[in-house]
C-alpha cells in the first residue's frame, strides 16, 4: 500500500487571520450532556472531526435523537438520563474524550454494552476509572488486558451516594467521566482525588459545562468534588462551542516564529479552556501577544524567541507546540510535568524526541520532561504515529527546513482541513519550474535565472543520472526497479551549479556520458525510483527560493510553483547543441546518432506511464529554436518578476 504523505516547503513568513474549529474537549462533553439532559439542545459550531463523529455515532446507536441543522450545528434530543437502547456494541476509535465519559455514563445508566476502539485505544489506561465505577457497584469486565479497553459493561445495582476515590495523576478524563456521570444516580456523591491532579484546566472545562446544563459541582481545592443530591441535567437551549485553544497554539506559534501577526478567532481571554495559557508561555519566549474576549494574536519579537523552563501541567496538549517552537529559540527549552503525554494517542514524549532528532535537534527525555536544544535544521520525513497533534505541531518545523509529514490525514481527529488553513497564513519559498525535452537548454537557462535571482538551483535530471551511475557501480541492472529505488533513496550526493559528487567523489563528467544519459531516462520511468527521489527534489525548495529544471518539475514535483515554463526547441537544433557540447569536451559524437537518440528519448519521456513529459496548462511555452541563451534567460526573468510580485 502506498504511504500517504504531505510535503511542506520551507516557509519564509506567516501572517493572517484564522477562524478556529470548535474545541474537541468542549464538543464531546457538550454532546454527552445534551444527550443526558432533559429537553432539546441546539449545539452551534460543533467541531467536525473523527472524535466527534465517534460520539455522534455512539449516541445514535444508544437511541438518542441526533439531527443536523446544517453546517456545524446539531440538534440533540435529550433522554433525561435514560438511554433508550439497553444493549449495544460501540466503536469509539481513538477518541478518549468519547470513550472515558461514555464508559462512566453507561456504567451508571444501566444496560449491556461493549466499548471498543482502535489498537492504540486498547493501549490507553482506563483502570483507574473502572476502579472508581466499581466502588459504586458497576459491573465492568475487561475483554483484553486488565486496566485497558475493550470493556464489557453489564446491568448492576448501583450504590447511591458516598465517596468515590480515583487517582488523578494519569488522566484527568477519569475524573471528568465520574463527575459527568454522578448526577445519573440522583444522590449526593463525593469524588476524592488520590495524588496530584494533572491537567486541571480540563476539569475546569468539565465543571463549567456541567454548570451550563444545570449541575453545579462543589469543589474543595483539587482533592474533593461533590455532586449534590437531586442533581439533574437540563438543556440550556442553545450552546455555542468555543474555538479549540489547543489548535490555536499552532497558529500563534507560527506568528511568533514567522513574523506575524497571526490572529486566531473563536477563542480568547474569556475562554474556559486552559490551553489559552499557551499564549502566556509564548510570551515568556519573547513573543508579542495581544488578546481580546474572543481572539488572540502573536508576532515575532525583534530579537527572536528565547528558551524557557516551564511546568506544563496546565497546558498538556498545547505544550507539544512549545517543543517544536523551541527549534527556533535561543538556548535549551525544558518542558516539565508532562507525564500525561505518555498515555495519549501515542507516547508523545518518546515520539516527540524521535522526530525532533530527525530534524537535527539535541533532545533529552525523561519520564515527565523533555529538553530541546535547537540546531541547524535538516530536511526530514516526520512520522506521526496516528496522532493528530504530532502532525500539526511538526508543521512549524517548516520555518527552518522543507519536510515531509507522513500520514497527514490523522489531523482529521480534531482539525480535518488543518494544512489548508495553515497554508492560508504562511508563505512558502517560491519555485520557478522549468521543464522541457533533453538538450533544449533548460539547464543552462535555469542555472542563470537562479543566479540572477539569488535562488537555489536544482538540476533534477542530475539526480536520475546519479542514480543510474550508482546502480551501475553497484552492479545493479537499470531495469531492477526495487534495487534501483533502494539506491536512489540512499544516494550520498552533493549538488550545486558547478559541482556534483557521489559518495564524496566528483562525478560531473561521468554522469554526462551518453550511456548514463540513456540510463537516466530508463530509471526515471520506474515509479519506485521517482517516488524515492520526490522528497529529495522537494527538499531543495528553501529560502529565498528555487529554480528547478527537469521533465516533471511543474506537473509532479512542484505543482504549486509560482512560475512554470515549458522550454523547448526543434529536435534538429537540440541535436546540434548536444553535438557542439560533446565536441567541446573533447568527446566523439555523431550528429545523426544524436538526433535519433533525442527523438527516441522524447518519445520515451512523453509516453511513459509515470510523470510523462508534457506542457502543463498553466505553463508558459518558450521555444528557443531561434533564441540565444541570453534572450531565453531574459524572457524567464521577465516572467518571474511578474509571478513573484
Amino acid at each position: 500500500m502506498t504511504k500517504e504523505f504531505f510535503d511542506i516547503p520551507q516557509f519564509t513568513s506567516a501572517a493572517g487571520i484564522v477562524r478556529l474549529p470548535g474545541s474537541k474537549s468542549i464538543s464531546n462533553r457538550v454532546l454527552l450532556l445534551a444527550a443526558l439532559a432533559d429537553g432539546e439542545t441546539e449545539i452551534r459550531e460543533l467541531l467536525a472531526s473523527d472524535d466527534t463523529e465517534r460520539m455522534l455515532e455512539a449516541l445514535k446507536t444508544l437511541g438518542v435523537g441526533v439531527s443536523t441543522l446544517g453546517g456545524e450545528n446539531w440538534l440533540i434530543k435529550g433522554c433525561a438520563g435514560i438511554f433508550p437502547v439497553k444493549q449495544a456494541d460501540l466503536f469509539l476509535g481513538n477518541a478518549g474524550t468519547a470513550f472515558r465519559p461514555l464508559t462512566a455514563a453507561l456504567a451508571l445508566a444501566g444496560g449491556d454494552f461493549v466499548l471498543k476502539g482502535v489498537a492504540r485505544m486498547h493501549e490507553r489506561p482506563i483502570g483507574d476509572l473502572v476502579d472508581g465505577l466499581r466502588q459504586l457497584g458497576a459491573d465492568i469486565t475487561y475483554l483484553g488486558n486488565d486496566g485497558f479497553p475493550p470493556l464489557h459493561l453489564k446491568p448492576a445495582s448501583i450504590r447511591h451516594g458516598g465517596v468515590v476515590r480515583v487517582r488523578g495523576d494519569v488522566s484527568s478524563q477519569f475524573l471528568t467521566g465520574l463527575l459527568m456521570a454522578l448526577p445519573l444516580t440522583g444522590e449526593a456523591a463525593t469524588v476524592e482525588v488520590l495524588g496530584e491532579l494533572i491537567s486541571k484546566p480540563y476539569i475546569q472545562i468539565t465543571l463549567a459545562i456541567m454548570a451550563r446544563f444545570g449541575v453545579v459541582v462543589q469543589r474543595d481545592g483539587w482533592q474533593r468534588f461533590t455532586v449534590a443530591a437531586g442533581s439533574r441535567y437540563f438543556s440550556p437551549g442553545t450552546i455555542y462551542v468555543e474555538g479549540d485553544a489547543s489548535s490555536a497554539s499552532y497558529f500563534l506559534a507560527a506568528g511568533a516564529i514567522g513574523g506575524g501577526p497571526v490572529r486566531v478567532e473563536g477563542v480568547g481571554r474569556d475562554s474556559i479552556q486552559g490551553d489559552v495559557r499557551f499564549a502566556e508561555a509564548l510570551a515568556q519566549m519573547g513573543a508579542e501577544i495581544e488578546m481580546g474576549p474572543n481572539w488572540m494574536s502573536a508576532r515575532a519579537p525583534v530579537g527572536g524567541l528565547v528558551a524557557v523552563d516551564l511546568d506544563c501541567n496546565h497546558i498538556p496538549d498545547a505544550a507539544m507546540t512549545l517543543a517544536t517552537a523551541a527549534l527556533f529559540a535561543k538556548g535549551t527549552t525544558t518542558l516539565r510535568n508532562i507525564a500525561s503525554w505518555r498515555v495519549k494517542e501515542t507516547d508523545r514524549i518518546a515520539a516527540m524526541a524521535t522526530e525532533l532528532r530527525k530534524l537535527g535537534a539535541v533532545v533529552e527525555e525523561g519520564e515527565d520532561f523533555i529538553k530541546v536544544t535547537p540546531a541547524c535544521l535538516r530536511p526530514a520525513s516526520i512520522d506521526t504515529y496516528d496522532d493528530h497533534r504530532m502532525a500539526m505541531c511538526f508543521s512549524l518545523a517548516a520555518f527552518g527546513t522543507p519536510l515531509r509529514i507522513n500520514d497527514p490525514k490523522c489531523v482529521a481527529k480534531t482539525f480535518p482541513d488543518y494544512f489548508e488553513r495553515f497554508a492560508s497564513v504562511t508563505r512558502a519559498a517560491p519555485v520557478i519550474a522549468i521543464d522541457g525535452p533533453s538538450a533544449s537548454g533548460k539547464g543552462t537557462v535555469a542555472a542563470r535565472v537562479a543566479a540572477a535571482l539569488g535562488f537555489a538551483y536544482l538540476d533534477s535530471g542530475a539526480l536520475y543520472r546519479l542514480t543510474a551511475l550508482a546502480a551501475q557501480r553497484a552492479c545493479v541492472e537499470w531495469s531492477d526497479e526495487t534495487a534501483v529505488a533502494a539506491i536512489a533513496a540512499a544516494l550520498d550526493v552533493e549538488f550545486s551549479e558547478t559541482y556534483i559528487s557521489l559518495d564524496g567523489i566528483p562525478v560531473g563528467d561521468a554522469i554526462r556520458t551518453e550511456e548514463i544519459s540513456a540510463a537516466a531516462s530508463k530509471v526515471a520511468a520506474l515509479p519506485a525510483v521517482r517516488e524515492a527521489l520526490l522528497f529529495r527534489q522537494r527538499a531543495f525548495n528553501t529560502v529565498p527560493g528555487l529554480v528547478g529544471d527537469g521533465r516533471d518539475m511543474g506537473s509532479v514535483v512542484f505543482p504549486q510553483a509560482a512560475l512554470k515554463v515549458f522550454l523547448t526547441a526543434s529536435a534538429e537544433v537540440r541535436a546540434e547543441r548536444r553535438h557542439k557540447q560533446l565536441i567541446g569536451k573533447g568527446l566523439s559524437a555523431n550528429l545523426p546518432d544524436l538526433l535519433l537518440d533525442l527523438q527516441q528519448r522524447d518519445a520515451r519521456d512523453s509516453q511513459r506511464s509515470v510523470a510523462p513529459l508534457r506542457q502543463e496548462a498553466d505553463a508558459k511555452l518558450l521555444d528557443t529554436t531561434s533564441l540565444t541563451i541570453e534572450e531565453a534567460v531574459n524572457q524567464v526573468l521577465m516572467w518571474s518578476r511578474e509571478a513573484l510580485q
